[in-house]
């Protein structure tokens, strides 16, 4: 069975996605070795509606980003009710049950499944029990506003007191934390 993994990069304050590019300042060689040994092991991506969008207009605005080609050899899946004909062949979008889909790829052969961005997936997938890893990315930075991986309003959607296991944990030498969680 194929796991389902998360990537995401948080500041100090919970903040995972913001108007800026603040997370950018921390991406040395050491984080860019992390981020594409995930890259590695996944056969596939999926992603919701906004992240969709963002990674869709790389292929104007950064044609040679090593992410524009990462998703371009894996099978992308888009979860949203909003999307419909989308311009990136190749691109499935999942829009009427998006989790029993999901648990649907899981057992399919391949490698596994990585969620790229995408909080609100996220929580889905950890509410619905399908999300296997909660991979982060710790960085060294208060941002001050932006969307939270878990804001106060998620509390009461099946994640209260949600018990997740560290499984692994690495220090970069700019102090930047990856962190490893399973359910």
């Amino acid at each position: 069975m194929r796991k389902v993994f998360s990537g995401l990069f948080v500041s100090l304050d919970g903040v995972v996605q913001a108007d800026a590019d603040w997370q950018f300042t921390y991406f040395d060689e050491e984080m860019f070795a992390a981020v594409t040994a995930a890259w590695m092991r996944a056969g596939a991506a999926v992603m919701g509606r906004r992240s969709f969008a963002g990674y869709n207009a790389l292929h104007t605005q950064h044609p040679d980003s090593p992410m524009l080609a990462f998703l371009e050899g894996v099978d992308r899946y888009v979860a949203s009710s909003t999307v419909g004909e989308n311009d990136w062949p190749g691109t499935t979008v999942l829009n009427d049950d998006v989790y029993d889909q999901l648990a649907a790829l899981k057992q399919q052969p391949g490698g596994d499944i990585l969620v790229c961005g995408s909080p609100s997936l996220i929580r889905g997938l950890l509410a619905h029990r399908l999300l296997d890893e909660l991979n982060l990315l710790v960085l060294l930075i208060i941002v001050g506003s932006g969307d939270r991986l878990f804001p106060e309003a998620s509390t009461g959607n099946d994640l209260t007191r949600l018990p997740l296991k560290l499984s692994r944990s690495t220090a970069f030498g700019s102090g930047a934390l990856s962190l490893q969680y399973v359910q």
